[in-house]
């Protein structure tokens, strides 16, 4: 269900500080103690969030990072990849968990459940996060776990790295679907009365026909 990062693959991901040492079960990455380290017996994650699947990338910034990756939407699954990541981590069962993900389609609803599951959790706005400009990367592109991570385990250590979204009360989250909804329908209604009347004109027809308020005499 999980894997473990080779040291090629951390280097190229910009995950901070780590440096490879080998046991028997896996490769451990061990961040040395400064005030740019990750804080102490706690744990991070970053959410990518996908139509099918979520991929889940964990860390304690001492290690290198976990993954994990779970059907949409599945809140159990997620929360067993967290005791898994606690557990690889040498955690206690009640250390204090941070967790990030883009804003997008999935809108607020996780962020609520791992608010309620005692999950220090942020949203980020995708589009003020740094990238390599010299990638290339196509907008649509969703930031790799680790990359995404890093930026976590530097948010906390007091870096501005990215703009966090602040959470809309349910309200306010309700009246701004009602109104992206009637824009998206109003255009759909310019496009329909659009393509009809030009469907009419092909066939000299400009009957006085008046169809969601356009005089279509006049068209």
């Amino acid at each position: 269900m999980w894997d473990y990062p080779s040291e090629a693959r951390l280097a190229k991901t910009g995950f901070p500080n780590l440096h490879a040492k080998e046991t028997e079960m896996s490769t451990t990455q061990t961040v040395p103690q400064g005030k740019d380290t990750a804080i102490a017996g706690e744990l991070f994650m970053s959410f990518e969030l996908g139509d099918k699947s979520w991929k889940v990338t964990a860390s304690d910034g001492r290690r290198g990072p976990s993954h994990y990756n779970v059907d949409a939407g599945d809140t159990a699954a997620v929360a067993h990849c967290i005791g898994k990541a606690r557990e690889r981590c040498k955690l206690e069962p009640q250390a204090k968990v941070h967790s990030c993900y883009e804003a997008g389609r999935d809108g607020w609803w996780l962020h609520r459940w791992l608010i309620e599951q005692g999950v220090d959790n942020i949203v980020v706005d995708s589009s003020c996060i740094e990238v390599n400009r010299r990638a290339r990367r196509a907008k649509t592109d969703r930031l790799d776990g680790d990359k995404l991570l890093a930026m976590l385990l530097r948010h906390h250590c007091g870096e501005r790295v990215w703009s966090v979204v602040h959470e809309p009360t349910p309200e306010d989250e309700d009246a701004r679907r009602t109104h992206r909804e009637l824009a998206r329908l109003t255009r759909e209604r310019t496009s329909h009365t659009n393509r009809i009347s030009s469907l009419l004109v092909l066939h000299n027809l400009r009957a006085h026909i008046v169809i969601g308020g356009r005089d279509w005499a006049r068209a």
